[in-house]
């Protein structure tokens, strides 16, 4: 390949030794290509593996760790840097060379995978992308799992799944030669920020709100890095519920989504007798009611991955007809069952305000009369907030939700916002509070708004608690 002809007696730096970082070790070792990899990190691997097995695994390349080497970034013609590392940061960004090619592993994926056009009897790899603030890896886990049930041949990759590198370092060594007909890229603001020469079937930017600014300075920033995917897909898939999303160039063809009734082509939300469907122009696909996850926003979710589907040719009614099989990601706005009548939601993986509001809002958009009574909705958020700014909640608690229950480090300064707060001491606590207050068809949403470390050891740790706690309190009743 001409673009690997180019790597040969290059300086290579692979900046990471974590999931990314090893897996273009692997790649470049496949190729035969000698490397350097450093991480500020005295201690970067994983699962045991140590300094040994990597000099054992990895003859031709040297291993430099416990702080970032300013020699072998000064000296680097082709830099490989693993998303969560910020290359503007002084210690990097002030020795790379005017002429290094700095790149991610998608970016040199995309390159590799765009030069198999000139190779015979190869095809590149079609892709779906999609970015986001909230939604991406729901979205792309139900279009991988849309794929399998029609027999298409897909994968997940970007930031979830396998790393993409991994597809041309297993097809190279003889491991595994099935590649995929489609790869479904979940892609964060650090991928695209190195990401240039993806040429996708459809990018999705499904929403933008604020996130990241530590590492991006400002929104304005957060929403170009986003946008840039657009300009890297043949369609744009758009949020017309989301303004920042639609910023596509008017030649592009557009495809969109929105909560709204659809036009011709175009996806969207009708209402029959108080029920929410999910249609196309003037075609009901399926009541949102009988689908497992809850909330307009996971409508939105669900238009999304038909959408891109749609733009891949595969068939809309099979799609609709398998929505149903896909239970969703844990933690991710999942219904908990229970014997007590009232609905009850764990959204623990919304570690930002904007995953909170966009719960808040989906579900209010959903609540319905029970019984001659109309819903209530019971939000438990806290944790810490990582210095965020919550007062973007004020608008949505005192819209829609009837009581907030607080708990954790940034809990209180979620209380401020509203004169509806109670305080809970603990996760537990927080549910025997919100189920007090809660009747029957009520429900309750834990949607923290705030990273979990303060109490608990990740977001998974903090949702199965949260189950937990249901099952002790409404079992003591």
């Amino acid at each position: 390949m001409a673009l690997l002809a180019g790597f040969k007696d290059k300086n290579i730096l692979v900046l990471g030794a974590g999931i990314t970082g090893m897996s273009c070790a692997r790649y470049l070792n496949a190729e035969n290509l000698s490397f350097a990899i450093n991480d500020s990190r005295t201690q970067p691997f994983t699962d045991g593996y140590n300094t040994q097995q990597f000099n054992k695994e990895f003859p031709s390349a040297s291993l430099h760790v416990g702080q970032w080497n300013s020699e072998l970034i000064t000296n680097a013609d082709i830099i490989l840097i693993s998303p969560g590392i910020d290359s503007s940061i002084s210690e990097i960004a002030q020795h790379i060379s005017s002429d290094c090619h700095v790149m991610g592993d998608v970016e040199l994926f995309c390159l590799l995978n765009n030069e198999r056009l000139n190779k015979p009897n190869i095809q590149p790899i079609k892709i779906l992308a999609v970015t986001g603030s909230n939604g991406k890896s729901t979205v792309v886990s139900l279009l991988a799992y849309l794929a399998e049930s029609l027999g298409v041949n897909a994968q997940l990759g970007g930031n979830i799944g396998q790393p993409v590198l991994d597809i041309f370092t297993k097809e190279i060594t003889g491991e595994h030669t099935d590649i995929p007909e489609i790869l479904i890229l979940e892609l964060s603001s650090f991928q695209l920020e190195t990401l240039r020469s993806m040429q996708a079937i459809a990018t999705s930017v499904l929403n933008v709100s604020d996130d990241h600014l530590d590492r991006h300075q400002n929104m304005e920033n957060y929403q170009r890095i986003k946008q840039s995917i657009y300009t890297q897909g043949e369609l744009a898939i758009i949020n017309r519920d989301d303004e920042a999303t639609n910023t596509v160039n008017k030649l592009q063809p557009v495809l969109s989504i929105g909560s709204d009734k659809p036009e011709e082509n175009q996806f969207g939300v009708t209402w029959q007798q108080s029920k929410a469907i999910l249609a196309f122009g003037e075609q009901n696909l399926i009541a949102l009611e009988k689908l497992p996850l809850a909330g307009m926003h996971n409508a939105l979710n669900y238009l999304a991955a038909l959408a891109l589907g749609y733009s891949a040719n595969w068939s809309l009614s099979a799609m609709v007809n398998n929505l149903a099989g896909f239970t969703g990601l844990a933690h991710r706005c999942q219904r908990i069952m229970s014997d007590d009548g009232i609905t009850w939601i764990n959204d623990s993986k919304a570690t930002n305000v904007g995953a909170t509001i966009a719960a808040i809002n989906g579900l209010a958009k959903t609540l319905t009369s029970h019984n001659g009574t109309k819903q209530k909705l019971i939000l438990i958020a806290g944790g810490d907030g990582k210095g965020a700014d919550f007062t973007p909640l004020i608008e949505p608690l005192s819209t829609h939700v009837e009581y907030v229950i607080t708990l954790g480090k940034d809990g209180d300064n979620i209380a401020k916002l509203t004169e509806k707060s109670h305080k809970a001491i603990s996760l537990i606590a927080a549910v025997a509070k919100a189920e007090s207050l809660a009747n029957k068809g009520d429900i309750i949403l834990l949607s923290p708004a705030c990273a979990s470390l303060d109490m608990f050891k990740n977001f998974n740790d903090r949702g199965e608690q949260f189950v937990a706690a249901i099952a002790k309190v409404t079992e003591a009743k």
